[in-house]
C-alpha cells in the first residue's frame, strides 16, 4: 500500500512558468536589448531602419528600433464608431448612460466591494496593479489597463469552512479579479445630471469603455498568477478558466478538475431559486496539470481496494473524519459511521486526526488515482489499442487529405523525425526507445472506400501485408490480434513504410463513395474483447453500403421548428452502433473534411464519437497546403494526450442534495445509472446539476465526490476521485460572493446545447436572454442594497457574464439566421463537451496587436523567467486602427489579420524579404517563418505561449487580409462585442438586459414569446430544468 507525503515530491513552485520551461518551449529569449516599452519599431515614412549586428544566443537582431519612428502615422485615441452600433435599444432607452471605473469624488464609499458600479456621472479613472503601466504606456492605445487588486479582500484571512482547520498554512495571498469602485452603476440620468461618457462621448450614450472588459479580467489575474499560487483550501474563488496558474491541492480538488458554480451554497432550494443560479459542478477528470503542479498521487492498496463508506460507497477523502481513536470512519457524504479495517488502523490524536494524516495523500489531497482489484475489472486491462481507420476514396486522394492524414500518424507515433533510431546505444547496450504512447499499447491499420483493407505490420515481415475484406453486409476480421495490433516501436520500418506508400497504393482509386458504417463495425469487432481507441478519417459523405447516408439538409428547414431534426441522427444503425462501441469499451475520434464546404451530416458520424466519449475534428473548407499542419499537429495530440477506456463515471454528494441531471458527451442507460463512455481524455469535460432533496445545515460543509473507474493507457484500471467542498451559508450576500463566473456559463451553455435537439433556436436563445435578466434580476433583490431603481448593479463575480451569454447567442450554434446544420451540430457537440478553459476562449477570443508591441514584449522576463505577454485588446472593430496586424485566437482557429495599409516594413518582418505588399503573401501559409528579426520573434513566442493555454484544437495560423482573404468574415464574426451575428451589439446587449431588470422589479416584466408558442416561453421551455426556472 502505497503511503506518502505529496508535499515532499517535486513540491509546489510559486508562479506558473519557469525560466528554463519557456526556453524548452521554443520562446527566443536572446538577440534584444532589454530596454524600456518602445510604442512601436518602424517609420512612419515607410523607410526600413538599418540593421547590423551578429547572432546572440542562437538569435539575432539587426538593430535597435527608435522609439520615435511606427508603422504607421500616430494616431489619437480612438473613439467608439457611432455608426449604428449604439443604436437599438440604447435610441430607445434615450438618456442612458455609462461613465467612468473610479469612484465619484463627492461620493464617499459606503458599501462593502461587492458589486461592480459604473458612475454615470464622471470620467474613468486609472487602474494601475503591480507597478504596471497606465493605459497610455501600453503600445497600442485602445488596450486595457490591468485592473486594480484590493488589499482589504474579503477573502483575507477568512476561513471559507468549518474543515479548513485541518489543513495547512496560507501558500499565498488569496486574488482580487479586479474589484471596480463600489458607486458605480448603470442608470437613468435626471435632468439636472452632468453631460455623461467623458471625453468624446455624446450625452445621453452609453460609454463603451467603462463596461466590464473580459480582457482586463483575464490580463490581470494572469498577471497575480504568475507570482502568486492558487491554495485550494484558503482560497474559493478560483481563477479565471482562461487564465494559467498553479493550483496548491490541500485537500479540495483543484479548479482545472472541477469547478463549482456556487462555492457557497444556499441551505434552501428556495434561497437558490431567488438567485436564479444553476447549483452544478463542471468535471474534467483527466485535465493537464501545469508544470510546477504536483502530480496526482497513485495508491495502492493490493486486493482489499481503497476504503469506501458501506452506505453511500463513498470513496476515502480527505473530509472523512475518525473517532473511537481511530477504529470509525464517519462518511461526509451520509455521515454513517464505518468500521475501520484492521489493516487500515492508525491511532488518533488527541483532536481526532490521524498520527499518519501527513503521509497518506488520500487524507490530505482532494484528487488522487486508486488502484482497484479485479472485482473492478469489466476485462482484462491490457494497454490501449489504437486502430487508425483510414478513408482512402476518391476525393481523400485528389484533395491531399490521406497524405495529410498518413503524415500526422507518424508524428504522432514517432515525432518530427521518423527516420531517426529511437534511442542512442550506450555501453554495448540496446538503445532505449523513446515512446510516445505507454509501454504495452499498439497500433492497427485499416482503410476503407467501397471495400475494407486490413494490413498485418507484424516485425517479422519486410513490409506490410494487406487483406482485403469485400463483404460489407457481414463484415469480419480477417487478421489475428497478434497481426493486426502491433507495438509501434517493434514494427516501426513496417509501418513507416506503409504509411508512405498508403497514398501512392490507392492513387488510382475512383470509389469517391467511401462505406463507412461496415468499417465501423469490422473495428468494433477487431477491439471488441480488448477495448481501444479508433481514429477515423473520412472525406466524403459514406453514400456505399449498409448505413448509407444521404442528404438531409436542402437549406427548407432553416428556421422552423423541424430544423432541430437535423441536428439528431434517425438512423438507427448509426444508434445500435454507438451503444455497441460503449458498451466494448471503445472511443471514436473523426477527422471529417468536407469537399468544398459540402455536407458530411455530423449530426449522423458524430454521433459515434459523441456516445463514446470521443471527438469530432471538422474541416469545413479543408485546403492541403494550409490546414495540413492543423491536421497532423491534432492527431498528434489526440494520441499522445492522457486517454483512458472502458470508463464508468459516478457523482456523489452530501445528504440534503441529489443529481438532477447531467450534460455532456457520455451514455447513460437511464437516469440514476452510472455514465458509460467508451474513452475518456484530457480534454473532455461535462455539467452535472443538484436539486434538493431536504434542507441543509449552515454549520456543515457540502461535499461533492467525482469517480472516474477507468483503463490507462498503459492497462491499469484505476479510480480517479476528484474531492470538492463547499460552504452552506443562508446569507444571500455571502452566497454572491462566493460565484465561479467561468462554472456558471459552462453549465447553461452545455445545458442549452443539450435542448438543441429538443427546442427551436429561436426558443432557446430567448430562453438564455431570460435566463441572463433573472440572475442579475436576483442579486439586485437580494444582494445589492439600496441603490436607486435606475442603476444596473452587477455581481461582482459577474461583471462579465453578460458578455459570455452574449457570445453563446453568437456562436454558431444558436445564432439567428442561416448556418449549416453540419456547422450547429459540431459547435452544440463541441458545447457539451467542451473545458472551462476552451469554452470561455471560445466565447470571448484573445485579440493582441503585433504592429504597437513593446520592445521587450513576448520576451522571458530577465529577471523571472515569465514571459511578457502583452495585454488583449478587447474584441470590437472599433479598437482596430488603419494599418494594423492583429492576432486573433478563439481556441479553434487562429487568424492573423491584416489592415490594408498594413506597413510593407511590418510585412517585411513577419514574413521575410521582398513581401511588402499583401498580395505577395501566400494564401496557404499556416506558420511564421523563422527570421531574425525582433517582430518575428514576439509574434512566434505569443503563439507558441498561446498554444501552451488551449484545448483540444492545434493552434496553427490562417491569414485573413483585408479585402483579399475570406478569413477577414471569420473575424468580423470574432468582434463579438459588436452587432453581428444576427445579435445586438454588447452595449445593446447591456441596455436590454437593465430594461429587463427594471420591467421584473416593478412587476411589468413579460416573458419573451418565441414562434408558434401559445403559452408563452415558461411553457415552451418547461423541459429546459434550471435554464429558465425562477
Amino acid at each position: 500500500m502505497a503511503s506518502y507525503n505529496p508535499y515532499q515530491q517535486g513540491g509546489y513552485q510559486q508562479g506558473g512558468y519557469q525560466q528554463g520551461g519557456y526556453q524548452q518551449g521554443g520562446y527566443q529569449q536572446g538577440g534584444y536589448q532589454q530596454g524600456p516599452p518602445s510604442q512601436s519599431q518602424y517609420g512612419a515614412n515607410g523607410l526600413r531602419s538599418q540593421y547590423g549586428g551578429s547572432p546572440h544566443d542562437g538569435y539575432g537582431r539587426r538593430g535597435t528600433p527608435q522609439p520615435d519612428q511606427g508603422y504607421f502615422p500616430p494616431q489619437g485615441q480612438v473613439l467608439m464608431a457611432n455608426d449604428g452600433s449604439m443604436g437599438g435599444l440604447t435610441g430607445q432607452m434615450g438618456g442612458m448612460g455609462l461613465g467612468g471605473d473610479a469612484a465619484a469624488p463627492h461620493r464617499p464609499n459606503k458599501k462593502k466591494n461587492r458589486h461592480a458600479y459604473h458612475n454615470l456621472d464622471q470620467p474613468s479613472g486609472q487602474l494601475q496593479a503591480f507597478g504596471a503601466p497606465s493605459p497610455g504606456q501600453y503600445g497600442n492605445s485602445n488596450v486595457d489597463a490591468p485592473q486594480q487588486y484590493d488589499s482589504d479582500h474579503p477573502y483575507a484571512g477568512q476561513q471559507v469552512t468549518p474543515a479548513m482547520n485541518q489543513f495547512p498554512a496560507p501558500a499565498s495571498a488569496p486574488f482580487s479579479p479586479g474589484l471596480q469602485a463600489p458607486n458605480q452603476g448603470f442608470s437613468q440620468p435626471s435632468q439636472s445630471m452632468a453631460p455623461v461618457g467623458g471625453p468624446g462621448v455624446p450625452q445621453g450614450k452609453v460609454d463603451p469603455e467603462q463596461i466590464p472588459s473580459i480582457p482586463r479580467l483575464r490580463d490581470s489575474a494572469a498577471q497575480y498568477y504568475l507570482d502568486h499560487v492558487y491554495p485550494t483550501m484558503e482560497q474559493h474563488l478560483p481563477p479565471p478558466a482562461a487564465v494559467p496558474f498553479v493550483a496548491h491541492d490541500q485537500g479540495n480538488s483543484s479548479p482545472k478538475f472541477a469547478r463549482l458554480t456556487m462555492n457557497n451554497i444556499p441551505s434552501t432550494q428556495e434561497a437558490l431559486t431567488t438567485t436564479a443560479l444553476p447549483l452544478g459542478i463542471v468535471l474534467q477528470p483527466l485535465a493537464p496539470l501545469q508544470e510546477g503542479e504536483q502530480a496526482v498521487p497513485i495508491l495502492d492498496f493490493s486486493d482489499i481496494g481503497p476504503p469506501r463508506c458501506r452506505r453511500c460507497r463513498t470513496y476515502i477523502n480527505p473530509f472523512m473524519t475518525f473517532r473511537s481513536g481511530g477504529n470509525k470512519l464517519v462518511c461526509n457524504m451520509c455521515t454513517f459511521p464505518n468500521d475501520v479495517p484492521p489493516e487500515y488502523f492508525a491511532p488518533t490524536d488527541p483532536s481526532g486526526v490521524r498520527v499518519d494524516r501527513a503521509q497518506r495523500p488520500e487524507l490530505t489531497v482532494g484528487t488522487v488515482e486508486f488502484m482497484v482489484p479485479k472485482e473492478y475489472w469489466a476485462k482484462e486491462p491490457v494497454g490501449l489499442h489504437w486502430l487508425f481507420l483510414i478513408d482512402v476514396g476518391q476525393e481523400a486522394i485528389n484533395r491531399g487529405f490521406l497524405q495529410a492524414f498518413c503524415e500526422g500518424v507518424l508524428l504522432a507515433l514517432y515525432g518530427d523525425h521518423p527516420d531517426e533510431d529511437d534511442g542512442e546505444q550506450t555501453n554495448g547496450e540496446a538503445p532505449e526507445i523513446l515512446r510516445r504512447i505507454p509501454l504495452g499499447s499498439k497500433v492497427g491499420f485499416v482503410t476503407f472506400d467501397r471495400a475494407m483493407f486490413f494490413f498485418n505490420c507484424n516485425a517479422k515481415l519486410d513490409q506490410a501485408q494487406m487483406l482485403v475484406m469485400p463483404d460489407l453486409d457481414e463484415p469480419f476480421v480477417p487478421l489475428g490480434s497478434d497481426g493486426l495490433f502491433v507495438d509501434p516501436y517493434e514494427s516501426k520500418s513496417v509501418i513507416t513504410g506503409l504509411l508512405r506508400k498508403l497514398p501512392s497504393l490507392f492513387s488510382r482509386n475512383k470509389a469517391p463513395e467511401p462505406a463507412l458504417l461496415p468499417a465501423l463495425k469490422a473495428t468494433q469487432a477487431a477491439l471488441a474483447f480488448t477495448g481501444g481507441k479508433i481514429i477515423c478519417s473520412l472525406s466524403a459523405l459514406p453514400t456505399w453500403g449498409p448505413g448509407r447516408l444521404f442528404l438531409r439538409d436542402k437549406n427548407d428547414l432553416h428556421g422552423i421548428e423541424t430544423e432541430r431534426k437535423l441536428f439528431q441522427t434517425e438512423h438507427a444503425e448509426w444508434r445500435t452502433m454507438a451503444s455497441k462501441m460503449v458498451a466494448s469499451g471503445i472511443g471514436v475520434d473523426f477527422f471529417l473534411a468536407a469537399a468544398s464546404g459540402g455536407y458530411m451530416d455530423i449530426a449522423t458520424i458524430g454521433h459515434i464519437s459523441a456516445v463514446s466519449g470521443g471527438e469530432t475534428y471538422f474541416y469545413p473548407t479543408f485546403n492541403a497546403p494550409r490546414d495540413v499542419q492543423r491536421l497532423t499537429k491534432e492527431i498528434e495530440h489526440t494520441v499522445t494526450r492522457d486517454t483512458g477506456y472502458q470508463a464508468l463515471m459516478k457523482v456523489r454528494c452530501s445528504n440534503g442534495l441529489q443529481v438532477s441531471s447531467y450534460h455532456g458527451n457520455f451514455l447513460q442507460h437511464n437516469f440514476g445509472a452510472d455514465l458509460e463512455l467508451g474513452s475518456v481524455d484530457a480534454d473532455k469535460a461535462l455539467g452535472v446539476m443538484f436539486s434538493y432533496d431536504g434542507k441543509l445545515d449552515p454549520k456543515l460543509d457540502a461535499h461533492f465526490q467525482c469517480a472516474l473507474l477507468y483503463t490507462t493507457a498503459g492497462g491499469e484500471r484505476r479510480v480517479r476521485c476528484t474531492n470538492t467542498v463547499a460552504s452552506v451559508s443562508e446569507s444571500m450576500t455571502e452566497v454572491m460572493r462566493f460565484l465561479d463566473q467561468d462554472a456558471i456559463v459552462s453549465m447553461i451553455a452545455k445545458e442549452a446545447a443539450t435542448r438543441m435537439t429538443e427546442r427551436t433556436l429561436k426558443d432557446i436563445r430567448n430562453a438564455l436572454s431570460e435566463k441572463t435578466i433573472d440572475i442579475l434580476a436576483g442579486h439586485r433583490r437580494t444582494g445589492s442594497g439600496s441603490h436607486p431603481p435606475g442603476q444596473l448593479v452587477l455581481p461582482e463575480y459577474l461583471k462579465e457574464f453578460g458578455m459570455y451569454i452574449l457570445g453563446l447567442i453568437k456562436s454558431r450554434a444558436f445564432k439567428a439566421g442561416h448556418e449549416p446544420s453540419d456547422r450547429r451540430t459540431h459547435t452544440m457537440r463541441f458545447i457539451k463537451s467542451a473545458s472551462p478553459l476552451e469554452l470561455s476562449l471560445f466565447l470571448y477570443p484573445r485579440i493582441v496587436p503585433l504592429h504597437s508591441l513593446p520592445d521587450n514584449s513576448c520576451f522571458p522576463d530577465p529577471e523571472t523567467g515569465h514571459l511578457i505577454v502583452p495585454p488583449c485588446l478587447r474584441a470590437s472593430f472599433g479598437r482596430i486602427e488603419d494599418g494594423g496586424a492583429y492576432l486573433v485566437d478563439d481556441g479553434q482557429i487562429c487568424l492573423l489579420w491584416l489592415h490594408e495599409h498594413v506597413s510593407p516594413n511590418l510585412l517585411e518582418d513577419l514574413f521575410g524579404p521582398g513581401k511588402t505588399n499583401l498580395a505577395d503573401l501566400d494564401h496557404t501559409l499556416s506558420s511564421l517563418p523563422v527570421l531574425e528579426t525582433h517582430l518575428n520573434a514576439q509574434a512566434r513566442n505569443l503563439i507558441a505561449y498561446w498554444s501552451s493555454v488551449r484545448g483540444s484544437k492545434a493552434l496553427t495560423l490562417q491569414l485573413a487580409r483585408q479585402g483579399l482573404d475570406g478569413a477577414e468574415y471569420e473575424f468580423a464574426r470574432l468582434l463579438v462585442e459588436d452587432r453581428n451575428n444576427e445579435a445586438q451589439s454588447y452595449v445593446d446587449w447591456l441596455v436590454h438586459l437593465h430594461r429587463g431588470i427594471q420591467m421584473e422589479l416593478s412587476g411589468q416584466r413579460k416573458k419573451e414569446e418565441g414562434e408558434g408558442v401559445g403559452a408563452g416561453l415558461e411553457g415552451a421551455m418547461a423541459g429546459l430544468s434550471n435554464l429558465i426556472g425562477r
